[in-house]
């Protein structure tokens, strides 16, 4: 279960013409907005990646109207772990349930989540929130990292786990974003 003292929220990579591309692109943008705010409610921590910048574009607008000024780590490594910016980032929360959506499930996504459960972290792979260019890729990416060790979840999952209790004084916001 994921606790509230323990979470971060990591975006990897929705961005550019590529997000255009994604299976399910609708849900997926969707659902990236529904666990922001609900982070937000929270006040929990969230990191945002970007995949060679330069190339892909920047972070799609409708994220990053979420993101109150939360700079991307821009990366060039496919794995997030292995980018020095990010893995300081993270260490330096002290939060080892990782929450993680975006983009692209079997590339980006699969091998931050290898690398984070490689060194310790409670991956939690928001399954709504995450795609690739095809649904095959998709559901391949998912299905290799809930077999090395991910937790399968979504969104809504995520936001009730966080919750806990309809008389949690934050209830009304969360009911109000996943309405």
């Amino acid at each position: 279960m994921l606790l509230r003292t323990a979470a971060v929220l990591v975006i990897i990579d929705i961005q550019g013409n590529l997000a255009q591309t994604m299976f399910d692109k609708e849900n997926l943008f969707a659902n990236a907005v529904k666990l922001i705010r609900g982070f937000k409610v929270f006040n929990l921590p969230i990191i945002v990646t970007e995949q060679t910048q330069q190339k892909l574009g920047h972070t799609i607008p409708q994220i990053t109207a979420e993101l109150d000024g939360i700079k991307p780590i821009a990366k060039e490594t496919f794995s997030c772990w292995t980018d020095v910016h990010f893995r300081e980032q993270l260490e330096a929360l002290s939060r080892r349930h990782v929450v993680i959506l975006g983009i692209e499930s079997h590339i980006c996504v699969y091998q931050t989540a290898l690398d984070l459960i490689s060194n310790g972290y409670n991956v939690h792979l928001v399954a709504d929130a995450i795609s690739s260019r095809t649904k095959e890729n998709r559901e391949i990416g998912l299905t290799a990292m809930k077999s090395a060790g991910a937790h399968l979840t979504s969104a809504e999952m995520v936001l009730f786990e966080l919750l806990r209790t309809a008389a949690d004084p934050k209830a009304k916001e969360i009911f109000k974003i996943v309405k």
